[in-house]
């Protein structure tokens, strides 16, 4: 084997060759246009369209072209999309035909419900016109409220995940803005209007504008998918660069300043303390959000509250690194992908859950902050300064800065640099604790189809020496076709991203995929078979390899929706130091190499009672695991949706057998878009807790509104200092929140 001192230069070769491989493809100029027509009175945001004398003689699109399941070929149905501007709002009116609306599949109306399970409309607006930031919007049949943010598109491929950054990279749908829709189902199909206030979008200051746009609808009955500016069909709706256009958009000057106060009452009551007694208190902050000009927006914030966020998703580590959870804060949200730099999961040079939450998990009070995002000319700026407090005597209050610059470029190109600094102020603060991270990184679009993109860091922090740097480079080929990718990334052993995320520490790290993808005509109905090999190779910076990971497998989806995906998976882990895995399990050192089964199946999303199960068996730590993951979804036409996951872990190792099972379910009841109550339990047989989470909601607008959130967590394999018997709530709490939106220039 080439040992890793030598893979970066062997890297460099293989990034080389792939980009002089890359044909460089001119971007067609030929993008459908649709007008923005300035209405003489505003729509009545009713759901109908046609009939509306606000929408008469306003020109339309249409004319959908497929990607699934015939791409290239005009979609099955017509769609006429409107787009009009009055006062401060910008209204989008589509008319999605339909010859049997009673074939129309409605699922879930909660605020950014998925959409891929029913028939469904999108639309991007890149508000900038540089073919890499948007902000999207949805709904579905029932009206659900789907918005997002896009920052620093370098794809669109749909290949990856929802949030592509732990600091909101990518697609974020975590990001939510205040606006309106309201649907109507109709004898000819199906309509839904849009009203979008302009201080919820940021653009440039001219009064006549011209933004790409896209829309996209998804037919659910015939899994079709279908955009106005024709995408090839390995690209989402993200693919920016091949948005058409929205002209003769007259924007008005607008003036954006909102006042965002709670209110919140709660009782608590912990029994992992000595004589216990509920704890009854009550509470208020404020957010602000201003525009400093169109383009760049002020938020501060006092005595933040994330109360009515869903508590995360629990996970099993059988490993000996660290797990990943994402942002969900709010405040935390908008424009967060601007700071979002290093290697997904993995290497997050700023990591926004650093900042008011402990390594345990645990709530650090956060006394306040504000942030400054947006462009400035040709540049992108980020300010974000935040200060903690001090939990009793244990834990310093802290200051928190990260500034940002970027520049992007064309074809979806961008350089930029990120400081961050951390340090204990207060009475417990101490001389040592600070931490400085510095990082440039930068991304290029060769062609239509290529990337290069990577960064390099360094941290400072007092009393650590040693080599302090980080660095990653990836190259990036996708095409209809397939994609392929070659990745490297180092981390020395005193890289200390004091507001960041490591998974793990000094290595190195080659990262390789081949994925291909074709549709066969007239064999067994299928839709696209998708073959394809990834490997994974860690090793410590003195050449001991840590992990090795090999995936063969193939991905067979039918026309009609269900899925199986097969494949074979080669491991390798060595272990340098003994860790425990499980409560008397150990994992000796040594080098262990494995081969496993995978096995994937999956039902259509259009199901209203859908089964996917995931099974892994095979060599594990010197023994063997056989890992089974089924999840059910259930859904009641809009109101009710359901799932049970179960993720189980059967293990046997020379050190002793275990088994590990975690228990997710979640359900929900919607009243309507904006009402609706919501439950999560998760039973940890690692940990032997039971968790609840209990949230009810009346939304005013994004974010705001009334909330009652209830919280337990019981034990169930032990006695507490305070007699508590097993099963019975250790840690319960009751909240109840109320947050108002003042939107002063609405």
């Amino acid at each position: 084997m080439t040992h890793p001192r030598a893979l970066p230069k062997l890297l460099g070769c293989a990034c080389l060759t792939l980009i002089m491989a890359v044909p460089v493809f001119s971007q067609s100029t030929d993008r459908p246009d649709v007008q923005a027509v300035t209405l003489s009175a505003a729509p009545t945001l009713d759901g109908l369209i046609e009939g509306d004398p606000a929408w008469d003689h306003v020109p339309f699109a249409h004319a959908f072209t497929q990607t699934t399941p015939f791409d290239g070929q005009p979609a099955s149905f017509d769609t006429r999309v409107r787009v009009g501007v009055h006062g401060s709002m910008l209204y989008i009116g589509a008319v999605l035909l339909d010859p049997d609306p009673s074939g129309l599949i409605v699922s879930d109306r909660r605020r950014d419900a998925s959409l891929g399970d029913s028939d469904s409309f999108r639309f991007i607006l890149d508000t900038f016109a540089d073919q890499q930031n948007g902000f999207v919007f949805g709904t579905n049949v029932a009206g659900a409220e789907y918005d997002a943010q896009l920052i620093g598109s370098s794809g669109g491929t749909g290949f990856g995940s929802r949030m592509s950054g732990g600091s909101g990279g990518g697609l974020n749908v975590n990001w939510d803005a205040a606006w309106d829709v309201v649907t109507r189902i109709t004898d000819d199909g199906w309509s839904a209007e849009f009203a979008i206030p302009f201080n919820t979008l940021r653009f440039p200051t001219a009064s006549m504008q011209t933004w790409g746009i896209n829309f996209e609808r998804t037919i659910r009955r015939n899994n079709e998918t279908a955009f106005w500016s024709p995408l090839e069909r390995q690209f989402s709706l993200t693919r920016v660069t091949h948005a058409g256009t929205l002209s003769d958009l007259k924007v008005p000057v607008p003036r954006n300043l909102k006042l965002l106060p709670y209110a919140l009452s709660s009782a608590q009551h912990d029994h992992t303390v000595v004589n216990p007694e509920t704890a009854i208190g009550s509470d208020f902050g404020v957010d602000v959000k201003y525009s400093i000009t169109p383009s760049l927006t002020l938020d501060a914030t006092f005595n933040t509250d994330f109360a009515q966020v869903e508590v995360d998703e629990q996970q099993v580590n059988l490993d000996r690194f660290s797990l990943f959870f994402p942002e969900k804060r709010p405040f935390f949200l908008e424009n967060a992908g601007l700071f979002s730099v290093g290697e997904s999961g993995e290497t997050e040079i700023f990591f926004s859950r650093r900042i008011g939450i402990g390594d345990d998990g645990s709530t650090v009070p956060i006394r306040g902050g504000v942030r400054v995002t947006g462009s400035v000319g040709s540049w992108k700026v980020g300010l974000l300064e935040m200060q903690t407090e001090s939990v009793g005597s244990m834990l310093a209050a802290s200051n928190f800065g990260v500034a940002r610059v970027l520049r992007e470029m064309k074809n979806r190109s961008a350089v930029g640099v990120l400081f961050t600094n951390r340090m204990d102020t207060g009475d417990l603060a101490s001389d040592d604790a600070s931490n400085r991270v510095y990082a440039l990184d930068g991304r290029w679009g060769v062609g239509e189809y290529g990337t290069l993109s990577g960064f390099l860091a360094r941290s400072d922090t007092p009393g650590v020496s040693g080599n302090a740097m980080a660095g990653h480079i990836m190259a990036n080929y996708s095409n209809e076709r397939g994609i392929l990718s070659l990745g490297y990334t180092e981390v020395a052993e005193a890289f200390n991203p004091g507001i960041g995320f490591l998974r793990r520490t000094d290595y190195r790290k080659l990262s390789a995929t081949a994925f291909s993808r074709f549709r066969p005509r007239d064999l067994l109905n299928l839709q696209e078979l998708r073959p394809h090999v990834t490997y994974r190779g860690y090793w410590k910076r003195d050449g001991f390899q840590q992990t090795g990971y090999l995936h063969v497998d193939n991905h067979w989806e039918w026309r009609s929706g269900y899925e199986i995906h097969t494949g074979r998976n080669w491991t390798l882990e060595g272990v340098q130091s003994p860790f425990e895995i499980a409560d008397g399990v150990n994992v000796p050192v040594g080098s262990y190499s494995h081969s496993e089964w995978q096995i994937v199946g999956m039902m259509p999303e259009r199901s209203p009672v859908r089964l996917e199960i995931r099974l892994n068996q095979g060599g594990f730590f010197g023994g063997t695991r056989t890992a089974w993951v089924p999840e059910l979804t259930a859904r009641y036409g809009d109101t009710i949706t359901a799932e049970f996951a179960l993720g189980h872990n059967r293990v046997d190792l020379p050190g002793g057998a275990f088994i590990t099972n975690l228990f997710r379910a979640r359900a929900s009841y919607s009243f309507s878009p904006r009402i609706y109550v919501q439950a999560l339990g998760q039973y940890n047989d690692q940990s032997q807790e039971w968790s609840m989470n209990i949230r009810f909601g009346w939304l005013q607008a994004a974010n705001t509104g009334l909330f009652v959130v209830y919280n337990s967590v019981n034990r169930l394999d032990s006695l507490t200092m305070n007699d508590t018997f097993p099963g019975e709530p250790v840690v319960k709490g009751l909240t109840v929140k109320y947050a108002y939106l003042f939107d002063v220039y609405k």
